[in-house]
């Protein structure tokens, strides 16, 4: 079982490929780390052995933050973002989309779940 970072990776994937499962680690990093780690890209998780796990551990420690320390530190850029009350901040403030996208029809995942609001009644004579 290979625990890198407090995540197990999956075994039956290839190495580029069960990086990627690390907070913070995508594609191409993950092939960077294997070839500084001197292990081939191609084999499976399932193969490697403690010398190769040490290595890959050791230069994730070295060059990477992942995982906890990453998640932490984009939650205080965030958090800096709307102490100094810029747009962007404002826009996290108010859970809208900051990046310019439109928001009349779409953006549903920002704003989450509609909610209808009731027409007002007539008044009756």
């Amino acid at each position: 079982m290979a625990r890198i970072s407090g995540i197990d990776l999956p075994k039956n994937k290839r190495g580029e490929i069960g990086l990627t499962y690390i907070y913070g680690i995508g594609r191409s990093s993950a092939q960077k780390i294997l070839d500084k780690a001197g292990v081939d890209r191609s084999t499976k998780v399932s193969e490697w052995n403690d010398d190769e796990l040490g290595k890959i551990r050791n230069v994730l420690s070295e060059d990477y933050k992942v995982e906890g320390s990453l998640r932490g530190e984009i939650q205080l850029n965030i958090k800096r973002l709307m102490d100094i009350g810029c747009y962007r901040g404002i826009r996290h403030r108010t859970g809208l989309p900051l990046r310019g996208q439109r928001t009349k029809n779409n953006s549903r995942t920002r704003k989450g779940k509609r909610k209808t609001v009731a027409n007002k009644k007539k008044a009756t004579k």
